[in-house]
């Protein structure tokens, strides 16, 4: 049975006008909820009233509902459901308030999920996410989008966007040698394939790398797991564990408790360009769509001329049982991409301590690349990201039906508009707004080349076969391939 247990900082709000039963630490039966307020932990500690009234406008153009989202994201941290109308349906009565005194803030909430809470008392992990969220969101809000710092339509300036929030949430601090791996996989994997991501990053962890993932379940947070066994052997006491989302999915991911770095990137796009800029090599694991959807974004990047000789070491790897999966993906990038593209990553199978040596060894042309051409170790300001693979997609049934994927169109064209098609899976998905489209409007229709879409029909029933969509409840197809 839940409880909800009442510790003299939740209590204090509620112990006026309140029957005993609810005075200071007493335990109410069969409830999933509890009512606190908390003092900042992590960041953000001061408010102006003018950000103040912003995070607490419930009208159009308002933050309160973007700031409650992903609140509640973060407090649901350890969900076994990627269902984002669930969790909001479960605690529809949540309610998040700032309470603005002259030294600071607290965030005051009513009916906040008991998983945040031990004894009473907040998680600090899930305090310092919490304010994480906050210090994005004002952030993003005030110096990105309503400074007119910025022009988002133009690629320069998107970078440097991402570059100010990364720099403002302080993951830019650290100046030693590349060492940060970004681990992509899907959030709805098997129990073998999870165990084998906690495998490489305890591979990682032992040769003193650190991680970054989208922040999530599955083979976002198997690696960072791995990875702080593997520090905690080698005295590693300083370990990164960056968790990177954005609103449209952190609450179908939330992120996982061992993160002890949290961004909240504005959209897809500039997510993606956060993962590229920061990390130095990149690990794929298992996943679906949105594996894909990363998977295409990367090659197409790296597939520009202009970032010929770019070292970025690539592996994609999994257990004995993902060796099919790979070999379709890989088939696919064949197909749709060309050979070019497949030689831009190595597949190793079932091989944790060859993964890590492999990538290790490939930081170190990292190191040296970065050192002659002068760029810097904490963000690849040398990569060039095509404008296509910046700008946000838009996704709607015309705009997903409008997709130009065609074979004879050039490389870059392809893996942009392929990017975009898989992003618009992902939305009808697990995000709320691609949720309820499906709903008004049935299942997205992809258009484009006959040989191309036969690649991809058979890659897609590959995922719903092996279950790589959803983590909760039976899938329901948000494509249909049309011609």
């Amino acid at each position: 049975m839940v409880k909800r247990i009442l510790n003299s900082e939740s209590s204090a709000m509620l112990e006026k006008n309140k029957p005993d039963a609810m005075q200071p630490h007493a335990v109410i039966e069969a409830e999933e909820f509890v009512d606190a307020r908390v003092t900042p932990q992590g960041s953000l500690e001061t408010l102006s009233h003018d950000e103040v009234a912003k995070l607490l406008d419930r009208g159009q153009g308002g933050l309160y509902p973007l700031f409650r989202r992903c609140a509640l994201a973060v407090l649901s941290s350890g969900s076994d459901s990627d269902d984002a109308f669930e969790l909001f349906e479960k605690h529809k009565d949540f309610e998040i308030r700032i309470v603005q005194q002259s030294w600071g803030i607290k965030l005051e909430m009513t009916q906040a999920p008991v998983v945040a809470f031990v004894d009473g008392k907040m998680i600090r992990g899930v305090k310092e996410h919490l304010f994480a969220v906050l210090r994005d969101i004002v952030y993003i809000t005030n110096e990105i989008v309503e400074s007119g710092r910025f022009n988002l339509a133009e690629p320069e300036s998107i970078t440097n966007a991402v570059f100010c929030i990364l720099r403002n949430a302080r993951l830019l601090d650290a100046k030693g040698r590349p060492d940060l791996v970004v681990c992509w996989g899907g959030h709805s994997i098997s129990r073998d394939e999870y165990d084998y991501t906690k495998r490489v990053g305890y591979e990682l962890g032992l040769r003193g790398l650190n991680v970054c993932t989208g922040c999530g379940p599955g083979a976002m947070k198997g690696p960072m797991k791995g990875a702080t066994i593997g520090h905690s052997k080698q005295r590693v006491s300083t370990g990164r564990y960056i968790g990177l989302t954005e609103p449209s999915i952190v609450a179908a991911e939330s992120p996982n408790p061992i993160v002890n770095h949290l961004v909240i990137m504005p959209d897809i796009e500039k997510r993606l360009e956060a993962f590229v800029r920061l990390g130095h090599g990149i690990i794929v694991f298992p996943g679906g769509v949105g594996t894909a959807e990363e998977i295409l974004y990367l090659l197409g990047v790296l597939l520009d001329p202009a970032n010929a000789k770019q070292p970025m070491p690539v592996v994609f790897t999994g257990p004995a049982s993902a060796a099919e999966y790979f070999q379709r993906m890989d088939e696919f990038v064949g197909v749709s991409l060309g050979k070019e593209a497949q030689a831009r990553y190595k597949i190793i199978i079932d091989d944790p301590a060859e993964v890590s040596r492999v990538m290790h060894a490939g930081l170190g042309h990292v190191h040296n690349h970065r050192r002659a051409t002068g760029d810097a170790y904490n963000f690849n300001w040398n990569l060039h990201i095509p404008r296509d693979f910046q700008l946000p997609f838009d996704v709607t049934h015309e705009s997903v039906g409008a997709l130009d994927l065609h074979l004879d169109r050039p490389v870059h064209v392809r893996a942009a508009n392929l990017r975009r098609m898989f992003s618009a899976l992902v939305s009808g998905n697990i995000k709320e707004a691609g949720v309820r489209q499906i709903e008004a409007k049935g299942p997205f229709e992809i258009h484009g080349d006959k040989v191309l879409l036969g690649h991809l029909d058979d890659l897609l029933a590959q995922f719903v076969a092996q279950k790589r969509m959803k983590i909760s409840g039976e899938y329901k197809p948000v494509y249909k391939i049309a011609s």
